[in-house]
């Protein structure tokens, strides 16, 4: 049984899980030590499990929290060797692991497929984790669905999706105009509409659920982010996620591999 959840989600902090019976991975450690092992107990996650860290980006919300709860609780962490270079020294863990775009790091049962995004960080990646043969790609902070993360998509059952900005909202907001132009710049940040386009697009893939990530307090609402989505609605599982709490956990079966499928057959 796979298990995914987004403990935290937006700029506050972003932390999510992707786990088994027996080993996890999270990618992203955004918010502190305290409030991950807290959101973990509410919803009977057991830290013990987790077995590696990787770090998207550098930037603040993606990172706060990752040394001490490395460190304290010897979990291995992963980062690009550019993304390690813009950590501030007193927040660098003693157990790194270096990786670059496009590696497949495995850590015990689990292969991690790391991927290059586009992002105004210097070296930023994403990630599809491949666990019991179920794929759950951890797809924010993207200024675009270029071709590299449709790639990788189309081999997703679950995703955590950015659905970040409402156009409208942004445009009508409080943000200035470069920050405004930032956001919606192909270094930024996905709009609720271009998250909708990209799993429109999909055919014959075996997505079913999506979850709503990294919704701005400021240029959206959840309402909205889940409205966009009504239109593929009939076709997966959608759900949001939030910055304050910890999503429910989502569980998937193992997906059995061919030679797994052929066994099977030969039973009947």
């Amino acid at each position: 049984m796979v298990e995914i959840c987004a403990l935290a989600s937006g700029s506050n902090g972003n932390c999510y899980y992707v786990g088994n019976e027996d080993e996890a991975v999270l990618i992203d450690v955004g918010i502190s030590r305290r409030q991950v092992l807290k959101r973990m107990k509410e919803v009977k996650l057991n830290i013990n499990k987790v077995k590696a860290i990787f770090i998207s980006h550098e930037h603040a919300d993606h990172i706060r929290g990752l040394r001490v709860l490395s460190d304290m609780n010897e979990i291995d962490a992963y980062l690009t060797k550019a993304t390690f270079s813009k950590t501030r020294n007193d927040n660098q863990p003693k157990r790194i692991g270096i990786f670059k775009a496009g590696d497949i790091i495995t850590v015990g049962n689990i292969k991690v497929h790391s991927f290059a995004k586009k992002h105004d960080a210097i070296d930023p990646t994403s990630f599809r984790v491949e666990i019991d043969g179920v794929n759950v790609g951890v797809l924010t902070d993207l200024g675009t669905a270029d071709t590299i993360v449709k790639q990788q998509v189309k081999q997703c059952h679950a995703l955590f999706l950015e659905s970040n900005y409402d156009e409208r909202l942004l445009e009508e907001g409080p943000y200035p105009i470069y920050l405004k132009n930032r956001v919606k710049s192909d270094r930024g940040h996905l709009s609720n509409d271009q998250a909708v386009k990209l799993v429109d697009s999909l055919k014959d893939t075996p997505l079913e659920t999506i979850l709503l990530s990294h919704i701005s307090a400021d240029n959206n609402q959840v309402e909205i982010a889940m409205k966009s989505f009504q239109m593929v609605s009939d076709r997966y599982k959608i759900y949001p996620t939030s910055r304050y709490a910890a999503t429910p956990i989502y569980t998937f079966e193992k997906a059995l591999n061919e030679n797994e499928q052929a066994s099977q057959l030969k039973m009947f």
